[in-house]
């Protein structure tokens, strides 16, 4: 918590892969994680919370099928894309309007951002172009060097990255699959697009 709070990053894991985490508020804790995942600033980075709840302070509004998919798949491997109000710096979200936010599946990681005043910037814990690590092993092997902590929560249940689904003029659209099915998706919210 402390090494967050001063604006290092640190890495995390989630039920997907491991994340590289630092505070989403701090431009300079987020231009961190780009520099040490070696990471363009055109890519977006995801943000994680605790909970639904905690969305409602980030983003413009929450869709009523965002809000369905929430209840359902939350806490998993599901992000949500949500126009984004100013707290969120552009940094996090490349210039884009829209803010991509989810609430991981892990236990440890939980408790964090339970504790935190502040939500977690988090694109996955390995150098940009590398596989996604799901074992803090791998973090150590990639970024050990590089990072100050990693909280060891074993290996990911899930392996893949979260599937993203955003909303274009209320249609649900897939920009990612990943640990979420598009039939599950489906089941909730009927027919999707897929970018």
């Amino acid at each position: 918590i402390k090494a967050l709070q001063q604006g290092d990053v640190v890495a995390i894991p989630t039920e997907t892969v491991y994340g590289l985490a630092g505070n989403a508020f701090s431009k300079s804790a987020v231009a961190k994680i780009f520099s040490v995942k070696d990471r363009p600033q055109f890519d977006p980075l995801i943000v994680h919370v605790p909970d639904l709840e905690k969305v409602t302070t980030y983003v413009q509004e929450i869709p009523e099928q965002a809000r369905m998919l929430a209840d359902k798949f939350w806490p998993g491997p599901l992000t949500l894309l949500f126009k984004k109000k100013n707290t969120i710096p552009d940094l996090v979200t490349s210039g884009l309007d829209t803010v991509g936010i989810r609430c991981p599946d892990h236990p440890l990681t939980r408790q964090l951002l339970k504790a935190l005043p502040f939500p977690l910037a988090a694109p996955s814990a390995n150098p940009f172009g590398y596989v996604s690590p799901t074992k803090p092993e791998h973090v150590e092997e990639q970024l050990g060097n590089k990072i100050q902590y990693i909280l060891d929560g074993g290996a990911c249940t899930v392996g893949i990255e979260s599937t993203i689904v955003g909303f274009e003029n209320e249609t649900p659209v897939v920009y990612r699959l990943g640990g979420l099915s598009l039939e599950s998706i489906e089941s909730i919210i009927g027919k999707v697009r897929l970018m």
